[in-house]
């Protein structure tokens, strides 16, 4: 079966008056429709400019990505992209804040409004639809913004680092509730983070990216023998220590 997303020998570099720092070196991986992938790595690897270059913000100088077995520039493919921020707009409501993207692109119809209204529901922010950002708590604002992209449907969704603004105690928990989220809606996601439990938690396998140039040192399945799989449950399975060592060990290896 065609993957949803392929990586093939990506390759980029920063120019500037001081000369060229090359950033992502024969960057090769896939990711089927319904996988959720973490990719972790030192700081400064590139992992935030894979995502641009998946979202397709940035082009790569070598290699091709490919949506659908087709080219980024051509496919139809929906991207949604959430950042470390909420960017929820303090004067508009929650409601007309996940409404937003929506409006933009001038796809607001009946049956758009209606999955809005079960997403508000189904995920308990249908009491703070007239609120303003301000008067929810850290994870509800992520929440708010989850349902804003996921508005949009997208066929694959971008995770950068959505949780590092918040508390550890709420970090977890919002973890815990948004992967929770995308794998009830059945979305493809690649996250993004710097936090090796978030990764191990939340992921159907891991990325793990040298330093930089960022290259891909090892892509690790992560498979758990418990009944249920939530970011919460699977760190107390036996088999995170072991997945936490692996990992680390790759990333404190040199080259």
């Amino acid at each position: 079966m065609q993957p949803l997303l392929e990586l093939k020998n990506i390759g980029l570099a920063y120019h500037s008056m001081n000369g060229e720092t090359l950033a992502l070196s024969n960057i090769s991986f896939s990711v089927e429709d319904g996988e959720f992938i973490a990719i972790v790595g030192p700081s400064g690897c590139g992992k935030s400019t894979l995502l641009s270059l998946i979202s397709g913000l940035l082009s790569p100088e070598s290699g091709s990505i490919r949506l659908r077995g087709q080219p980024i520039q051509n496919t139809s493919t929906n991207i949604g992209y959430m950042l470390q921020k909420d960017h929820l707009f303090e004067w508009r409501s929650v409601y007309s804040n996940v409404m937003l993207g929506l409006e933009i692109q001038k796809k607001i119809t009946e049956k758009s409004m209606d999955f809005v209204n079960n997403m508000l529901k189904t995920y308990e922010l249908e009491k703070f639809r007239k609120s303003k950002p301000s008067e929810l708590s850290g994870g509800m604002r992520q929440r708010a913004a989850l349902v804003r992209t996921l508005a949009l449907e997208p066929d694959l969704l971008l995770l950068d680092e959505p949780f590092s603004a918040l508390d550890y105690q709420t970090r977890l928990t919002v973890c815990d509730d948004i992967s929770s989220i995308i794998k009830e809606e059945k979305k493809t996601a690649i996250l993004v983070t710097h936090d090796l439990a978030e990764a191990i938690s939340t992921a159907d396998r891991v990325v793990v990216l040298s330093k930089r140039p960022g290259t891909v040192k090892k892509i690790i399945p992560i498979e758990f023998d418990i009944p249920y799989k939530t970011p919460m449950n699977t760190r107390n399975a036996p088999e995170f220590r072991d997945y936490f060592n692996i990992i680390w060990k790759e990333l404190n290896e040199n080259g």
